[in-house]
This record gives C-alpha cells, structure tokens and sequence, in this order.
C-alpha cells in the first residue's frame, strides 16, 4: 500500500484500507443502480469509497465525497459509464497520479470497460481478492511547435486527432517521421492512435484494427485527396510531425474527443509516445479477441 499523503489524512482515511474511488457518468440511466450495487458489496469488507463531493451528494453517498479525489492515493478507480467515461476517469488522474482504472460498462460498446453489469458483484470481488491484472497502455503526448517554441498541450489514451474546423475547404498537410520529410497531401486532417485507440475514430475512418499490446503508433488520414496516403503504423518510439500548410480556416487538435485546442497555419503538431502509461484493469476471463467477436462483429 502507498503511503497515504498530507490532504488524505485530513480528511480521516485510513491508509491501511484499500481505496477505491468511483466515477459515475451522471448522464447514464443505471449510474445510480450501479454505484447502489458497489456500495451495498463494500459495505462491512476493508475497503473505503471515495466519490467526487458533487458525485456523493447527488447519489446520496455524502459521508464518502471529497473536494478533489485526485490529490488523495487511491488504490483503484471505478468508472462507470462507456469507453469515454474510462479515458476521461484516467484523464483526471494524469496530473497527480497514475492510477489503475477498471471500467463498469453501462454505455453501447464498451471495448476498455471489462465489467458487465450482470458479472458486477463477482469482478467487485476478484478485485478485493486481488485476482487481476493491469495493462498498461501506450499514452500519447502532443505538443504544438512554432516560433515561439514547443508547449505540450497533453496526453491521450486512444488518439490525437488534427482536424479542420467548421469551413469545408482541405487542409494542406505536410507528415514528417523522425527527421524523414514523408509527403505532402490534402485532406481533412490525421488521426494519431494509440493501438488501443484503433477501434474508435481511426477505425471510422477506415484505419486497421490493432492489438493493444502492439508496440507502434496509427497514423490514419481523414478523407485524404490522393490515393498514396494510406493508414500507416510506424515504430512506437518514432516522432510524428504534421505541419500545417497555409489555410484560412480554424484548425483543431483534439485529445480522446475530450480536449480540444486551435492551432494556427505553420504550426507543427508533434506527437510522440509519452514516457508514462495508461493502466486499465483486466480480468483473465476476457479475451481480445472475443471481446472484439462480441462488440464488433455480432451485430
């Protein structure tokens, strides 16, 4: 157990416990039923709750709400919701903490979240036992690079995309790897993944499928204007840079949809892989490959 900080000891916690800290999606009909069904399995078992103050007083859970969860040691986050509630549950923590996330899937898909409602009380106690793992994820970091020099604009777990804005004029990109000056092309912009990030707008967009624990970055144009752009999986530890052409039109990088920033004509975005990792927690009972069966081809 890590050892338990200044701001968690004023609010009483006790370090010998494991803490666990749940993230409901507010937005989800069952959210309410789910935190119920974690609270009734931990009641009496040495194991505290820790919820978001606004989160505790909205399921009436106020005797376990703080300020800011994220400054506190936890030992495990429960996400409750879709694939986006996780990623922004692990966002939350990026600043103070890299903390294990284990996802409770009450959206449509549902490729990171490892728990279904209906196997509940039974993960809930596979994690008291101890009887998991924790994957840990290639992270993204992106940054914006022009005169004034390179600020970081942050970290993503499934994708960084650069993309136009409103107008519906083409951009003029120019894909750099490492030092190699790739090409020029048009289009409305590029999808930088992660492995894990393959499954969601890159796969719209027409880029592969790739195993999580591929070591490599996915770079997938969006509606690019010449056949020689090709979805491209590159080394995991090569730079990627895209340079923005003169364009009189906003353009937009965005992290996991979750965070977005306008750039400027000349800038370069420069993604590379961050030096931390994502950690989401898995169950033996799940695998790839019939997780993939399940939520994408049996429909």
């Amino acid at each position: 157990m890590a050892k338990q900080n200044v701001f968690g000891s004023v609010f009483g916690i006790d370090a010998g416990m494991m803490q666990i800290a749940v993230f409901p999606n507010r937005s989800k009909r069952r959210a309410a039923e789910i935190v119920d069904r974690i609270f009734n399995f931990y009641q009496n078992k040495d194991v505290r709750l820790l919820m978001q103050a606004g989160d505790a007083r909205l399921y009436r859970k106020e005797n376990c709400g703080l300020p800011c969860v994220e400054r506190v040691h936890v030992d495990m986050a429960l996400s409750i919701g879709g694939d986006g509630t996780l990623l922004g549950v692990c966002r939350r923590f990026f600043a103070e903490q890299i903390v294990p996330v284990c996802g409770i899937n009450i959206g449509t898909l549902g490729f990171l979240a490892d728990i279904e409602t209906q196997e509940l009380e039974s993960h809930l106690g596979k994690i008291l036992a101890g009887d998991y793992h924790i994957e840990h994820r290639l992270l993204l970091s992106a940054y914006v690079r022009n005169e004034l020099g390179e600020k970081h604009l942050g970290r993503a777990i499934n994708d960084v995309v650069i993309a136009k804005g409103g107008v519906s004029r083409m951009l003029n990109l120019g894909l750099y790897i490492n030092q190699t000056h790739l090409m020029d092309y048009k289009a409305d912009g590029l999808i930088v993944s992660s492995p894990t990030g393959s499954t969601a707008y890159s796969l719209s967009a027409g880029g592969p499928i790739l195993n999580p624990t591929i070591r490599g970055l996915l770079l997938t144009p969006i509606c690019a204007h010449t056949f020689q752009m090709r979805p491209l999986v590159v080394g995991e530890n090569d730079e990627v840079r895209l340079k923005i052409g003169n364009v009189q039109q906003d353009v937009i990088v965005t992290l996991d949809g979750q965070e977005s920033f306008y750039v400027q004509p000349g800038d370069e975005i420069v993604v590379r892989k961050a030096s931390a990792t994502a950690q989401i927690v898995k169950f033996e009972d799940k695998d790839y490959y019939n997780v993939l069966r399940t939520k994408l081809f049996s429909f």
